[in-house]
């Protein structure tokens, strides 16, 4: 089980690493936005700034949530975290009945262009909910009834009901936030196991159930055998990757974001940012994304309590799944799930909602006791 330790050094300012890691990023992911969607948006919108523009509104929203949510204490996020799991599954619900249809899924709230995805809410809300309810579990853990079921049961029926629009790249980034947490609190190895496997025959049978879903593992498995429909993306993603070479073409030199792969400015920017700034710029922002995560993980070691430990779990757990899935996909060792890479990829909500977890992470390094260094 995560236990947060003691010592006499008590930190009491915000971490600059992370705040400078987090800007470096989305500098870096405003720069690469316009990059890679200036062609596009020039020509469906008639303004090559449109999507950076908006990025950098998201950004401000969410810099500014951030650092309101470094200043409120972590510890009152426990208090309401049963209202908070209530909303999540209320606006889960909701956009089902009122959602609005994008590429083939119900999952947004909103009137043409603006909108909110739920799904986001949900993932940081059921990481307030799970932290609640694990953090006082203790011995209960090893218990499969008692320890084992809740948890996933709760993190299963927000898997459901986002299925349902369908998203299956959000629900395996919820579901491997959620064995993350359940692993830190001192849940059995066996029962996790036991649930892998099944995991796995689940996963199957909703691939199989859903011939879009087929077709992408077909893509994954040989995507040169459909190089014109089902493999056309993954091969144009490895093209920019691998025409990038060692040094890249140069910032907006990709060849690739004109009109080859389709909207690289969401879940393939990785693929032009390989193509113009090459294997070392994909290699320092990687770099940056696993600066992040140790500090995180270092935050939620020296957390002050375990519901911080299990708090700072969840959020760094849900970026490292999030950048493990992105990657994986656009370098094709993985099927397409439509998961976009954290900071970097244009997006509002899920912008704005995983700054507003950093801030939590914050507010947590605020409080931990770090050892004498």
């Amino acid at each position: 089980m995560l236990r947060s330790r003691t010592s006499s050094t008590s930190r009491n300012s915000v971490d600059f690493v992370i705040v400078g890691v987090i800007i470096m990023l989305l500098c870096l992911g405003i720069v690469m936005v316009y990059s890679a969607s200036n062609v596009i948006a020039a020509n469906k919108f008639g303004d090559p700034f449109f999507y950076p523009k908006r990025q950098l509104i998201w950004a401000i929203l969410g810099i500014i949530a951030m650092f309101w949510f470094s200043r409120y204490d972590y510890h009152n996020l426990r208090k309401h975290a049963s209202k908070i799991a209530i909303a999540s599954f209320a606006m889960l619900v909701l956009v089902l009945i009122v959602g609005v249809n994008r590429g083939g899924s119900k999952a947004w709230l909103g009137i043409g262009s603006l909108g909110i995805q739920p799904s986001e809410f949900a993932k940081l809300g059921l990481i307030v909910f799970l932290a609640h309810m694990l953090c006082d579990a203790g011995e209960r853990m090893q218990s499969f009834w008692r320890g084992f079921v809740p948890p996933l049961a709760t993190a299963v029926a927000a898997v459901g009901l986002i299925m349902l629009e369908p998203d299956l790249g959000q629900s395996v980034v919820i579901m491997g936030t959620t064995l993350l947490m359940m692993f830190a609190a001192g849940t059995r190895m066996a029962h996790l196991g036991g649930f892998f496997g099944v995991g796995l025959l689940g996963f199957g049978g909703l691939v199989a159930a859903a011939p879009y879903r087929m077709q992408r593992v077909v893509a994954f498995l040989d995507p040169w055998k459909y190089p014109k429909d089902e493999g056309y993306q993954i091969i144009q993603s490895l093209y920019a990757l691998g025409s990038g070479g060692i040094l890249g073409l140069g910032l907006g030199n990709s060849r690739q974001k004109f009109m080859y792969l389709p909207e690289p400015q969401t879940d393939f920017i990785f693929s032009i940012i390989g193509e113009e700034l090459g294997f070392l710029g994909g290699l320092s922002l990687l770099l940056l994304f696993g600066l992040l995560v140790w500090r995180g993980v270092r935050i939620a070691i020296y957390a002050p309590d375990e519901f911080g430990s299990l708090l700072g779990v969840g959020i760094t757990g849900m970026i490292a799944v999030q950048v493990l899935i992105n990657i994986g996909v656009v370098t094709g060792s993985m099927p397409a799930t439509g998961i976009t890479l954290p900071f970097i990829s244009y997006g509002g909500s899920s912008l704005t909602l995983i700054l507003s977890g950093v801030g939590i992470l914050l507010n947590i390094s605020k409080q931990a006791v770090f050892p004498h260094r």
